[in-house]
């Protein structure tokens, strides 16, 4: 894929019609330093990995985290405090050892290639914020989940799947309600013509909308994006600021450039158009909708169980098997925590590697069905222009290496998206 990045300089011609050649060569340098970061950062990782297991950090930080708790009068027979220890203490040193890598990329790589909107004292607050949040869940729940599986008897791994599930359904509902809030601003979308329009369509396919909602994603990035959520009859349609065209803060930035006298201005804004009209924002819509009509979400929510289900099923068998502990340097004790590490993390890893790769081939599918399900609300034409907008708006490159796209996208390529839209685009 590098190589693709590398030596496709020209617009092909296929795409002669859909892009310019000044978009197409942003892209182009925007994907290949994407490519480069995540090569050093996803080496340091593994490097950091094996180190860690080489020089038994996993039981020094047990040892210590048992030290810490000892000391606040827990002993060893309390094993799910000193248990919320380590995850503090490992948590903590991941923060930390990735935070260089999370600057460079936003204030580096983002900020060299007009994304990033974000100041450094935004980003250390925001930082410290997401560690916060995780901590108040991360802590309490894994307690519990500890507390179920010492006390579940020979059936403990089903009560722990239904535990999970609980605080999954529970993370869904109020994440966009109570979580999202701390991070970006909600405000509803206002009275007029596009909320009407997406009511209508709402309406016309049986979608129980409560709520319209435009997210100030324009102070963290510039990248777009577009959601719903909620269970049964309360569903609420999220839209990102920069997927509209009359809210993007960089249109306005251009339009103020625009009406000012200096001509430095003008030319940093002149290119700066983004977002979406709203015939456009409707078919995008019509696409994220056609997930919830054809059951895409249902659909996931059932896979991801029945995997988590297997998973603990699995985990029960395993547990009890001294040499897996023995293997990662404890020889002695046997915790749970460090179990639900061993086994999920590693002995899972290359499971979970073939089944991401199916989950990617399933929602390629579901891409192209939603998109189907768009063109059937008669969006064809609008989604077709949409899909090119966002794609230059995120400085997509539409050329890829087949082996690469097929492994690692989620979504088709571009082009395969043009193709399947077309014939109902010119109808």
């Amino acid at each position: 894929q590098r190589r693709v990045y590398r030596t496709t300089t020209h617009v092909p011609r296929e795409l002669g019609q859909i892009m310019d050649s000044e978009t197409f060569e942003k892209s182009r340098l925007y994907q290949l330093d994407k490519s480069t970061f995540s090569f050093w950062s996803g080496l340091y990782s593994e490097v950091e990995g094996t180190m860690i297991l080489l020089c038994g950090g996993i039981p020094f930080l047990w040892n210590l985290s048992g030290q810490i708790s000892g000391r606040a009068g827990f002993g060893p027979e309390y094993e799910i405090v000193q248990s919320l220890v380590f995850l503090l203490l490992a948590t903590l040193f991941s923060a930390v050892t990735g935070l260089p890598w999370s600057l460079y990329n936003t204030f580096v790589i983002e900020e060299k290639h007009g994304f990033n909107q974000q100041t450094l004292g935004f980003f250390f607050k925001d930082a410290i914020k997401k560690f916060i949040v995780t901590q108040c869940i991360l802590l309490p729940v894994t307690s519990l989940l500890l507390y179920i599986i010492k006390i579940g008897g020979d059936y403990f791994f089903i009560y722990a799947w239904l535990f999970t599930l609980v605080v999954s359904l529970v993370l869904v509902t109020i994440y966009a309600d109570y979580i999202a809030p701390l991070f970006d601003k909600f405000i509803p979308l206002p009275e007029g013509e596009l909320k009407q329009q997406i009511e209508t369509m709402a309406k016309s396919i049986d979608f129980p909308l409560t709520k319209v909602y435009v997210v100030e994603g324009s102070k963290r990035s510039s990248h777009s994006n577009a959601y719903f959520y909620g269970f049964f009859k309360n569903k609420r349609i999220v839209l990102f600021d920069t997927l509209l065209e009359d809210y993007s803060a960089l249109n306005k930035e251009a339009a103020e450039g625009e009406d000012g006298e200096n001509e430095e201005t003008k030319s940093k804004t002149k290119n700066k158009k983004q977002g979406c009209k709203n015939e456009e924002v409707l078919a995008v819509l019509g696409h994220e909708l056609g997930h919830w009509k054809l059951g895409h979400t249902v659909k996931n929510i059932i896979i991801s169980q029945m995997n988590s289900f297997l998973c603990f099923f699995l985990f029960a068998v395993l547990i009890g098997r001294k040499e897996l502990f023995a293997a990662f340097g404890f020889y002695d004790t046997q915790p749970t925590l460090i179990g639900l590490m061993i086994i999920f993390q590693f002995i899972f890893s290359p499971y979970n590697e073939v089944l991401s790769f199916c989950l990617t081939v399933l929602s390629r599918q579901f891409e192209f069905q939603a998109d189907a399900f768009a063109k059937e609300l008669g969006k064809a034409k609008d989604l077709y222009s949409a899909l090119i907008k966002l794609n230059k708006d995120n400085l997509g490159f539409p050329v890829s290496d087949w082996i690469f796209s097929m492994w690692h996208y989620s979504h088709p390529p571009l082009l395969e998206r043009l193709q399947a839209l077309k014939d109902a685009k010119q109808e």
